[in-house]
């Protein structure tokens, strides 16, 4: 709204001397207060927003699917129960068998742990003659062990680390959502507050403009006044009527867009009454700098760059030769069977299995690229937290200079509410015209007005500083 058709609402403040109007100090009308309703607190609001936003439930609707692939990925260290088994028929031999296995992976050492028990009768040709055993079977229990690739990471770890990493980023993005989903439920909160500020005002401008208009009546009708001045102040009368309606359009459109952010217990938006505004604007979140930053797009840049050091160890794993240890004991119980003696007695045994791609241009060419990528990945983070301080020490220098200019108004809105109530005096006792009055409060109105403003901009810069930093519980999300 113009400064100056502001100012001019205030010019008919009285006849008499009246109190100078701030936007912190002006009760609201009865229509505007309700001792019956709960005032609408920046608590409430966050706290209510926190838990019925769509996009924060939606938020945490992916976690939960990160949760659900970590869990996934753990699935690659189950143990595993294998069986076999098998007899013929038919023919010359009829020999019947069944092996059975439990195998399990070793999660911090590449290879596998198992042990198993198999059992066989009657007779097998030459070329399956390991089916034999003593006639109550063999138990065997064994282990792999990798020496060169796969010791430290292979894809299953790779693909938990992963998991892991995706699950903690889900965490850190929701986090982010949620901080610009409270962040704009502060922004409306404030608009609409502010609003309801302004037409507090202007409803008390235009109750003095009346109240003046009955006075003027009664001086005109005893002959003290000219018809022109009752005119003069049926102008402003209608100009602050205009005024209120704009005011109060205004902050029915605050409401409405306060309620994507107010909900009830079904998460249905509603849109806040009038008789919830509180009667002043509320402290700033914060006031300095914190100590530290808790920025979760800080924590998902981190994250990631952890990621990719992670997939480059597994690509430099793949340049490793294969170097496994195979270890195994085994042993026939019962009496012997149709194998003969050599099934008795302990088994043990031990191998070693080595390969070697002779080219590696696969691994080479994906270490190089992880390698680019890790490198894009630090210069990243680095800009990001570079930028996260620079915003933040933006915000903070505007804070203290908006604490500054809220001093200064305050002081010059002391001066033009005297000047104001001073011209008011003249005014009454003949010494002075409607139109310097209405100068005068124009001048008073102006400071009024953006000192509400300046106030209103601390608040804001209080809740960026807040929102920057990533301070969860100051925005009602811990």
């Amino acid at each position: 709204m113009p400064n100056k058709i502001a100012g001019v609402l205030l010019a008919l403040a009285a006849t008499t001397a009246a109190t100078p109007l701030d936007a912190q100090d002006i009760a609201p009308l009865p229509q505007m207060a309700s001792v019956d309703a709960p005032t609408l607190t920046i608590d409430a609001l966050l706290a209510n927003s926190a838990r019925q936003s769509p996009q924060i439930l939606e938020a945490l609707a992916r976690t939960r699917a990160a949760d659900a692939k970590r869990l996934t990925a753990e699935g690659a260290f189950d143990t595993i129960f294998s069986a076999d088994g098998g007899s013929r028929l038919l023919g010359y031999y009829g020999g019947t068998y069944a092996d059975a296995k439990v195998a399990r992976p070793i999660e911090d050492w590449g290879g596998q742990v198992y042990g198993g028990y198999r059992v066989s009768n009657g007779r097998f040709p030459i070329y399956e003659d390991k089916n034999y055993t003593n006639e109550l079977g063999e138990i065997r229990a064994g282990a792999v062990f990798s020496l060169l690739r796969d010791r430290m990471i292979d894809e299953r770890r790779f693909g938990r680390v992963s998991a892991q990493a995706d699950q903690a980023i889900a965490d850190a993005e929701r986090q982010m959502v949620a901080i610009g989903v409270q962040r704009k439920a502060l922004d409306s909160y404030l608009s609409w507050v502010a609003a309801g500020q302004r037409l507090a005002i202007y409803q008390r401008l235009l109750s003095l403009a009346k109240e003046r208009q009955r006075g003027l009546q009664r001086t005109f009708e005893a002959g003290l006044r000219p018809r022109i001045i009752l005119t003069e102040n049926e102008q402003q009368l209608l100009r602050r009527e205009a005024m209120v309606v704009q005011s109060q359009q205004a902050l029915a459109a605050a409401a409405n867009s306060l309620s994507l952010y107010w909900r009830d217990a079904d998460g249905r938006p509603t849109i806040p009454r009038p008789d919830q505004l509180p009667q002043v604007l509320p402290e700033p979140l914060a006031t300095a700098r914190p100590a530290s930053v808790q920025r979760p797009d800080l924590m998902v840049a981190q994250l990631r760059q952890r990621l990719v050091r992670d997939r480059l160890a597994l690509d430099r794993n793949a340049l490793l030769p294969r170097l496994d240890l195979q270890m195994e004991v085994a042993r026939d119980i019962g009496d012997i069977g149709p194998g003969g003696v050599s099934r008795s007695g302990n088994d043990v045994r031990l191998g070693v299995k080595f390969s070697v791609p002779l080219e590696q241009r696969t691994a080479r060419g994906k270490l190089m690229q992880t390698q680019a990528e890790l490198d894009a990945n630090r210069t990243r983070a680095q800009w990001l937290d570079e930028q996260i301080r620079a915003e933040i020490e933006g915000i903070a220098i505007t804070l203290n200079a908006t604490a500054h200019l809220i001093h200064l108004s305050e002081q010059e809105k002391q001066r033009a509410d005297d000047m104001a109530v001073a011209e008011r005096r003249r005014f009454d006792m003949g010494a002075s015209d409607l139109f310097l009055v209405n100068t005068r409060e124009e001048s008073a109105a102006n400071v009024a007005l953006s000192l509400l403003d300046m106030r209103l901009r601390r608040i804001v810069a209080g809740a960026d500083l807040v929102a920057a930093s990533g301070d969860a519980v100051s925005l009602g999300l811990r």
